[in-house]
């Protein structure tokens, strides 16, 4: 597939919304949707072995940077597998891409720093490969010319921590900037620094349920449970999906272990797969806009993860793999695009 084809079927699949949650044992979850509304997304996951040699792309094909991965990786890719979208090293380093269109702003590609261009789609692939923490991160950007494949889409960045230290990362005027993100949610445009200004639009929602009102002799009274949510934005656009994420993550309630953060982060995104017909009122064979889902430990270094096609949740532990003798392969996410059934007899 030829690097046009490529950009053009991968950025607008990843508007997308991202979680992080802490469990009581100190385990630290990343998780996140990605969308992709027009046809079948080829996603797999990826295993990269260390000492593997890779290469980034250009716009003008694959002449770009070179670099040998010090770490293993398992990630989650989108078209191609050096493009992960979600992933994470054996140091415990997670990271992931997210749509960013409009507000982000790359270096201007220019053929003779070919030798440190590195793709946006292949950013995830060498900050895993390369560091164990976000300062190694911060330190390396400066030194690589980040380029997109197609001018008219831009991505940011999700990394994180098995500490629970989070940044997000936005290029704009060819300058990364880094936001510590205690937050603990994303989305896509406009910046972060915006959306975490717009959250005092909804300063007033709460948990539970709003109080009655009296006015004159009429006492109001609230239809239903929750209500004190009432005006939280239901609908998909990014904005309203970050408020809506922010609220459901800062007001769920903290869980014991890894594992049961793991499920309550699947559970927090089901609010936001969005059916197929809101994003491509065409399309008529997909199950949903929101092709995978995923949730990452980055302190058991695990990756779980489920499709539209299947929602059972499979799991890769790093532990088992010994990355220093596995090969570096992809393999799609599902073996058959069928959702199983478990029939009960009575």
């Amino acid at each position: 597939m030829g690097v046009a084809a490529v950009v053009g079927t991968t950025h607008a699949a990843i508007a997308c919304t991202g979680i992080s949650l802490t469990a009581a044992d100190g385990s630290y979850v990343q998780a996140r949707t990605i969308e992709w509304a027009y046809g079948e997304l080829k996603s797999e996951y990826v295993i990269i072995p260390r000492g593997e040699r890779l290469r980034s792309y250009t716009p003008t094909g694959a002449n770009g940077m070179t670099f040998a991965a010090r770490h293993g990786v398992v990630g989650l890719a989108v078209v191609e597998k050096e493009f992960i979208a979600e992933g994470i090293n054996e140091a415990g380093l997670s990271a992931g891409l997210f749509f960013f269109p409009r507000y982000g702003e790359y270096v201007e590609y220019n053929a003779a720093d070919n030798a440190k261009t590195l793709a946006d789609l292949q950013v995830v692939q060498w900050m895993l490969t390369q560091f164990a923490t976000i300062d190694e991160v911060k330190a390396a950007v400066k030194d690589v010319a980040i380029v997109g494949l197609d001018k008219g889409a831009v991505v940011h960045w999700r990394i994180g921590e098995p500490s629970g230290r989070q940044v997000v990362m936005e290029i704009v005027g060819g300058v990364a900037r880094f936001y510590d993100n205690t937050v603990g949610v994303i989305t896509n445009a406009p910046g972060f620094e915006w959306h975490i200004a717009n959250l005092a639009n909804y300063v007033n929602l709460r948990p539970g349920s709003a109080s009655n009102l009296t006015l004159g002799d009429v006492t109001v009274e609230p239809l239903g449970g929750s209500s004190a949510m009432l005006g939280l934005p239901g609908d998909f656009t990014p904005p309203s999906r970050f408020i809506r994420a922010a609220f459901f993550r800062n007001s769920a309630p903290q869980r014991a272990t890894g594992f049961d953060t793991i499920v309550q982060a699947f559970h927090l995104l089901n609010n936001f797969d969005v059916p197929i017909a809101m994003e491509a009122p065409t399309e008529k064979q997909l199950p949903s806009a929101t092709q995978w889902t995923s949730a990452i430990d980055l302190k058991a270094r695990k990756v779980y993860y489920k499709t539209a096609y299947n929602n059972e949740i499979r799991m890769i532990d790093l532990a088992a793999i010994d990355f220093s003798r596995v090969n570096y392969a992809s393999y799609p996410l599902d073996k058959v695009q069928k959702q199983p059934i478990r029939e009960i007899r009575l």
